[in-house]
């Protein structure tokens, strides 16, 4: 077991039992900022700024290990060395709180899945277009709209549940709304979703963006980052 560093004030923690404030993120809802926990995770807390996202039985073992006491002895490692049986835990740099390795693995995993546990809430615009109908007669139908492209708005890392998305002028007033349900799918992080508005992209160079589309997650009250968009043109 290699030393690490130790020059982040470690003792100041290790060993001994973290105090959790009223407003940690105990659970998913409310607004914590980028830190926010999707529903059914919490912030480890290994020391008052882990902020990774972990379960609840989780955060448990965490407090526990970092208040047991007896688990360092003077070694090969200095006065920090862990007695037999346990390894340091590692979830930080300098982080030598006495674990079992089964601990320690779990640290590791928690935070190479910690950006994937948070309602980052990314939010982007796709566009598509509206293909020909068919008359089922060898004909289709086609009007002048159907090659302008239309506004998609998708998105990834929200709560699994109800998602709230806007269209809005710069103003605020609200061109297009509407709800979508985050689910998992496959290479997107957390719920994900892409909704088809039907709203014409009027964007083209030199036009500057006179709008903008925002989602809400509702679990846990977060709001996306403002994307520009170009809206409410006339089309015949």
């Amino acid at each position: 077991m290699k030393r690490t560093l130790l020059g982040l004030a470690v003792a100041a923690v290790a060993g001994l039992s973290v105090t959790v404030p009223a407003t940690s993120a105990s659970a998913a809802t409310g607004d914590f900022g980028p830190d926010t926990c999707r529903e059914g995770f919490v912030w480890r807390e290994a020391r008052p700024a882990d902020h990774v996202c972990v379960t609840g039985g989780i955060r448990t073992q965490t407090r526990s290990d970092n208040a047991a006491a007896g688990r360092w002895t003077s070694g090969a490692f200095g006065a920090h060395t862990c007695v037999d049986g346990y390894v340091w835990r590692e979830a930080f740099s300098g982080d030598d709180v006495c674990v079992t390795p089964a601990v320690r693995r779990q640290a590791a995993l928690d935070n190479g899945q910690a950006a994937d546990r948070k309602v980052s809430a990314r939010l982007w615009i796709n566009r598509y277009t509206v293909p020909p109908r068919d008359n089922g007669d060898g004909t289709s139908t086609s009007t002048s709209v159907d090659d302008i492209p239309r506004i998609k708005i998708s998105g990834d890392h929200y709560n699994f549940g109800q998602v709230r998305l806007y269209l809005r002028y710069n103003t605020g007033r609200t061109f297009w709304s509407g709800t979508v349900t985050a689910s998992s799918h496959g290479g997107f992080a957390g719920g994900s979703f892409g909704k088809k508005t039907g709203a014409f992209d009027c964007s083209r160079a030199g036009k500057a963006a006179n709008g903008y589309a925002q989602a809400y997650d509702v679990l846990s009250g977060r709001w996306s980052s403002r994307v520009p968009v170009t809206i409410g043109c006339a089309v015949l």
